[in-house]
C-alpha cells in the first residue's frame, strides 16, 4: 500500500523513496504553527451534519460502506491498486459527489497537480461519480476580532490562483487536464529495488529546500576547496566546467558564468589570495553607519490560524529580541526581551525603551525581517507608529555589502548567512550553544508558551536569551571585521 507522500517522492527522486524507507522517523515538527483542528473548522464553515469520519487505519472498505447512509464524508480512507488516499471531505449531490479539497494556505494554485489528481484518480476507479470540486483555503484578508469567525476565515472556492494571486483555472477543469494513469508507475514501485538506486544530481536536488540527503548523496562536495568552482553562486554551467577541468573560481570560464557581482566577488577573491573588498563602496556604506549602533534580532512565532485579535493567517508573533549596542568609544551593552503568549504591545514599548533614540539600527538581512516585523507593529499599534518608523528610518542591513558583491572570502562558500560569517572569525560563535538553528528556538519556545509559564529557572528560557543573544552579538563581531578589511 502506497499513499500520495511516497508516490511523490518517488517521482521526484528514486533514491529519495528508497532512502525514506529505511530512515528513522524523526518527530515532525511544522514550520507554521497549527493549534486548531482545521478540519474541524473548515466543516463548521461548509455546515456539515451528522458526518462520516475516517481514522487512520481504516479498512478500505469503511468508507465506502458509509456512503450508504452519511450525506457528509471526512478524512474519509478510499484505496485503489495499491494507493490509499485520505479525501478531505465528500458531500452528497444528488446522484453524484461534490469533492472539497483543503489548503492549509493562502492562494491554492495548480503547481502540486499530482496531489489532487491521485485523490481522483483513485474516487474515479471505485466508480464514486464526482460532480464538483472546490478547494477550502484561508481568507488573507480576514482579520479575527475576539471570537474566530470561520465563515470569514476560509474562501471555498471553485477556481486555483495564479502567480498574481487571481482567480483563474477552475479546479475541475485543471484537475481533469492533468489526469494520467499511475498504475504502471505502482507498479513499479511495488517490484521495488535490488539497491538503492545511485544519486543522479537534479533541479531538486538544491531547489527552493535543500534534500535533506544532499550531503550522503555527494559527499565528495563537502570535501571540495574552499574556492572550488562548485561554490560559484548561481553559475548554471558549475558542474559542466568542473567536468571540463576547471575547479576552482580564479579560472572561471567566462563565457559560462552568468556575470553577476557575486560571481565577480567571487572570482577576483580566489585570484587576490582568498579575500576580495571593494574597499571605496564598503568604506562609503560603513561612513552611513552613526554611532551608538544598534545590533537588533528578532525570532517569532508564524500562525497558520490567527490566534490573537488583529492578526490575519500566516502572520507572525514575535517574542524575542536582542540587542547589542555599540557606541562610540567601542563599550557594549546587551539587553534581552523575551515573552510567552499574546505581548506584542509590550514587545513594542520595551523596543522603544531600550533602542537609543539616536544612532543607526543594524540587522541582518533588515529588508527581508526586520523592518517588515516593525512595519506590522507600527500598523498594529497606531499609538507607537511613530516612534516604531523611526526605528526602520535609521536602519541599515548588514547584509548589504555581502549580497552586493563589495566583499567575499573564499572561507563561505558560497554563502552569506550569519553564521557562515561569524564561523570565519576568531570567535567561538554559536559553536557550544544548545540552541543552533532559529527554527530550534521556535520550538523550544512553543513548549514554554504551551507550558503557560515563563521561569528564569528554566534553562530554556536562558538557551533562548543565549541564542537571540548570539545573533546580535555576532552582528558586532562581524561589523569590526568590516571596519578592518576596510582600511
Amino acid at each position: 500500500m502506497f499513499h500520495i507522500s511516497d508516490v511523490k517522492k518517488y517521482m521526484r527522486c528514486r533514491r529519495l523513496y528508497c532512502l525514506d524507507q529505511f530512515a528513522e522517523r524523526k518527530p515532525f515538527h511544522p514550520f507554521v504553527r497549527l493549534d486548531e483542528q482545521v478540519s474541524d473548522l473548515v466543516a463548521k464553515k461548509l455546515g456539515v451534519t451528522d458526518p462520516f469520519i475516517g481514522s487512520i487505519g481504516d479498512d478500505a472498505g469503511k468508507a465506502m460502506a458509509a456512503m450508504e447512509d452519511h450525506d457528509w464524508l471526512i478524512k474519509a480512507r478510499f484505496e485503489y491498486d495499491r494507493l490509499r488516499v485520505k479525501v478531505p471531505f465528500l458531500h452528497r449531490n444528488e446522484d453524484g459527489w461534490d469533492l472539497y479539497f483543503m489548503f492549509i494556505g493562502l492562494f491554492p494554485h495548480h503547481n502540486d497537480m499530482l496531489f489532487y489528481c491521485s485523490m481522483v484518480w483513485v474516487l474515479d476507479h471505485l466508480d464514486i461519480k464526482l460532480k464538483n470540486m472546490y478547494v477550502v483555503h484561508l481568507n488573507s484578508e480576514y482579520v479575527r476580532q475576539d471570537e474566530l469567525d470561520v465563515d470569514q476565515l476560509f474562501i471555498v472556492s471553485d477556481c486555483f490562483y495564479n502567480g498574481k494571486n487571481n482567480p483563474t483555472m477552475p479546479v475541475v477543469k485543471a484537475v481533469r487536464s492533468k489526469m494520467q494513469n499511475i498504475q504502471p508507475l505502482l507498479a513499479e514501485m511495488e517490484a521495488g529495488f535490488d539497491e538503492i538506486p545511485a544519486p543522479v544530481r537534479t533541479q531538486h536536488c538544491t531547489g527552493r529546500q535543500k534534500c535533506s540527503y544532499y550531503e550522503e548523496c555527494f559527499p565528495q562536495e563537502i570535501a571540495q576547496d574552499d574556492n572550488s568552482i562548485l561554490t560559484l553562486i548561481g553559475a548554471q554551467h558549475r558542474y559542466e566546467m568542473q567536468n571540463d577541468g576547471i575547479n576552482y573560481l580564479k579560472d572561471a570560464d567566462e563565457k559560462r558564468i552568468e556575470g553577476s557581482r557575486q560571481q565577480y566577488a567571487q572570482i577576483m577573491a580566489d585570484r587576490q589570495g582568498g579575500l576580495y573588498c571593494d574597499k571605496l563602496a564598503l568604506q562609503s556604506w560603513l561612513k552611513r553607519l552613526k554611532y551608538p549602533i544598534t545590533c537588533i534580532d528578532f525570532e517569532w512565532e508564524r500562525y497558520a490560524i490567527p490566534p490573537y485579535p488583529g492578526m490575519h493567517p500566516y502572520d507572525v508573533l514575535l517574542f524575542e529580541y536582542s540587542i547589542h549596542i555599540i557606541h562610540e568609544d567601542h563599550s557594549v551593552d546587551q539587553k534581552v526581551y523575551l515573552s510567552i503568549h499574546d505581548q506584542r504591545e509590550d514587545f513594542a514599548r520595551s523596543l522603544l525603551n531600550d533602542i537609543p533614540k539616536e544612532g543607526t539600527v543594524l540587522a541582518y538581512n533588515a529588508e527581508g525581517a526586520e523592518k517588515i516585523r516593525i512595519s506590522e507593529l507600527a500598523e498594529t499599534f497606531p499609538q507607537y507608529r511613530d516612534g516604531l518608523l523611526a526605528i526602520n528610518e535609521r536602519m541599515e542591513d548588514l547584509q548589504l555589502p555581502f549580497e552586493s558583491g563589495m566583499v567575499y572570502d573564499v572561507r563561505m562558500r558560497g554563502q552569506w548567512s550569519l553564521k557562515k560569517i561569524m564561523a570565519m572569525m576568531d570567535d567561538p560563535g554559536y559553536q557550544d550553544l544548545d540552541i543552533q538553528q532559529g527554527m530550534d528556538a521556535v520550538f523550544e519556545w512553543r513548549r514554554l508558551d504551551e507550558a503557560g509559564e515563563l521561569d528564569d529557572s528554566d534553562p530554556r528560557v536562558q538557551e533562548l536569551k543565549d541564542y537571540c543573544g548570539m545573533d546580535s552579538y555576532a552582528m558586532t563581531v562581524v561589523l569590526e571585521w568590516l571596519y578592518e578589511i576596510s582600511r
